[in-house]
């Protein structure tokens, strides 16, 4: 039984979000948002942030134009696109409640919705990944076990987050049921952080070198 997770998972901030996102469905009769702001500042932020980290650790003004435009496409937009496609598929397939009787209104998540989820969930993860990470980045890509620890660590609670909010934006649906799916993948990465701690394997030393060798 998942019943009892809805109130332990609550703060007050999430709870503004869920009357917003309801009181827009009332006034615009869609759950997604009809301003684009919040994608172009995460946008901005995105491309601010990898700046940064061209101007610490890149030697060339056209890698680090290419370095920039592929995280924004690979990192937040691509990806962004597969992760609500498949979020939308899942939920109007599987985890939309059955209409007790054919006079009921069908709904349905909109595909743009199921974006702003993705962006909802994104930014914190930025936050971790892109910020905080970029000040511990001399620490993180050192050799020996600490790095090790530290950088699996930040990548857990980053993706942790990630689809913690991801299931609050699709459970804040009253057609939905089920939504307790999205928390799975947490004890996914939950099982698989210590497995790559044991085995060594250091994700900032692998981004790095993949974007700045």
């Amino acid at each position: 039984m998942f019943v009892p997770i809805k109130p332990y998972l609550s703060t007050s901030a999430e709870l503004s979000s869920y009357q917003h996102t309801k009181y827009h469905k009332q006034t615009k009769n869609q759950w997604a948002r009809d301003d684009p702001a919040f994608v172009v500042i995460c946008i901005l932020l995105l491309a601010v942030s990898t700046l940064a980290y061209c101007a610490a650790y890149d030697h060339s003004v056209g890698h680090a134009v290419f370095v920039v435009i592929s995280v924004l496409l690979l990192h937040f937009l691509i990806a962004g696109a597969v992760l609500a496609t498949c979020c939308w598929f899942l939920t109007n397939t599987y985890l939309r409640e059955e209409a007790p009787n054919s006079h009921v209104v069908e709904q349905r998540v909109e595909l743009l919705y199921a974006f702003d989820v993705h962006c909802n969930s994104f930014f914190p993860m930025f936050a971790v990944l892109y910020v905080i990470h970029y000040f511990l980045s001399p620490l993180l890509v050192a050799h020996g076990f600490f790095p090790v620890l530290l950088s699996n660590l930040l990548c857990m609670m980053a993706a942790s987050y990630y689809h913690y909010l991801n299931f609050l934006g699709y459970d804040v649906l009253p057609f939905l049921e089920r939504t307790t799916f999205f928390l799975y993948p947490i004890g996914i990465v939950i099982i698989l952080s210590p497995i790559l701690i044991l085995s060594g394997f250091n994700p900032s030393r692998y981004f790095m070198n993949m974007y700045f060798s």
